[in-house]
């Protein structure tokens, strides 16, 4: 387990940096038997600072199958304080089916709930509280906001990688970019740890080589990808055809885009911009932010974004050693910043 010294730290980064908890505030946290530790402790810095803290734990309000067959249900007691909070933190392990059943709902109140400031973390773990929770936040608002000038009215991205990626991607100029730099300003969520830039894709075409992790449930079930890399060929915006030599993941895969019609639709573009990791960990929640870019298929937030489709799922693909061109401007080569 993670010292008790890291686990504060990261702890008063999520209440104190990101999510600026001021007297009297109202906080609300959800947690889970495994993550419990990391959500009391958050809740334990909260307490420093206002008396308004209620803590929920996720397995008090029923069961939570690994195989999704009954996954929870967002609670109407967890969501009557949640409207009546300015600040909130999920902190827990996701499920498999608990997107759409739960988390979803949740950030839908958040969403809706313009003053509220939202600190995610699904999957969080004691590594990343001691890694990606550590960061300099400072250092990640800076590089952000000189990537924002460039991306923020692009038309074009191509993004390619040694192993083969080539991914070409159209972007609306009505939809914006969203700046995810751990400064949550109210009305707004984000995941922490948190370091990426991210919008919608307008449309998408090329090949993407997978060789980071897979995001929802799929993450914490096949790990890293460096050994068995999926291969996602994608035409007119949409899959098109998944291979990998691990046939249980491509047939993973195959199964979450049946979920419903835009659920092979590549939604979210991402280039992750947290400068102070230096290598994957097998878990989504911070591999995306590893800098390089990230694709999901599935939702792409046209709560934020303006994107005009929604869709249940959102599997994001985290891509490595990635060279990033913007309209004919190259920002990353193999993995490193140029800007």
């Amino acid at each position: 387990m993670i010292s008790k010294e890291k686990l504060e730290y990261g702890a008063y980064q999520v209440i104190n940096n990101c999510l600026r908890v001021r007297p009297g505030e109202r906080v609300c946290i959800v947690t889970d038997n495994e993550t419990f530790h990391i959500g009391d402790a958050i809740r334990k810095e909260a307490l420093k600072i206002t008396n308004n803290v209620k803590l929920f734990k996720m397995e008090d309000y029923g069961e939570r199958p690994e195989d999704g067959s009954n996954p929870l249900k967002f609670p109407k007691e967890i969501g009557d304080w949640l409207k009546e909070c300015d600040v909130s933190v999920y902190a827990a392990k996701g499920k498999k089916g608990e997107l759409k059943s739960f988390r979803i709902p949740m950030l839908n109140i958040v969403d809706e709930k313009k003053t509220i400031r939202h600190g995610h973390m699904p999957n969080i773990d004691d590594v990343l509280m001691a890694t990606g929770m550590a960061a300099d936040y400072a250092k990640i608002k800076e590089n952000n906001a000189k990537i924002m000038k460039v991306v923020e009215k692009a038309k074009k991205a191509r993004v390619t990688t040694a192993l083969g990626t080539d991914l070409s991607v159209d972007f609306n100029p009505n939809w914006k970019w969203i700046n995810c730099d751990g400064n949550i300003q109210p009305g707004n969520w984000s995941n922490l740890p948190d370091g990426e830039i991210f919008t919608c894709a307008a449309n998408a075409n090329g090949v993407v080589v997978v060789d980071g992790v897979l995001g929802d449930y799929m993450n914490e079930k096949f790990g890293v990808l460096t050994a068995n890399p999926v291969t996602i060929t994608i035409k007119d915006g949409r899959v098109v055809d998944v291979s990998c030599k691990r046939d249980d993941i491509r047939k993973e895969i195959l199964e979450y885009m049946k979920q419903d019609e835009n659920a092979n639709r590549v939604g979210e573009f991402a280039i992750g911009t947290n400068l102070g990791l230096k290598e994957l960990v097998g878990n989504l929640l911070q591999d995306e932010k590893f800098p390089g870019v990230h694709i999901a298929i599935g939702h792409g937030y046209p709560e934020k974004t303006g994107s005009d489709w929604k869709s249940d799922a959102h599997l994001d693909m985290v891509i490595t050693k990635t060279t990033i061109d913007i309209d004919g401007r190259v920002i990353m080569k193999d993995g490193d910043f140029l800007v």
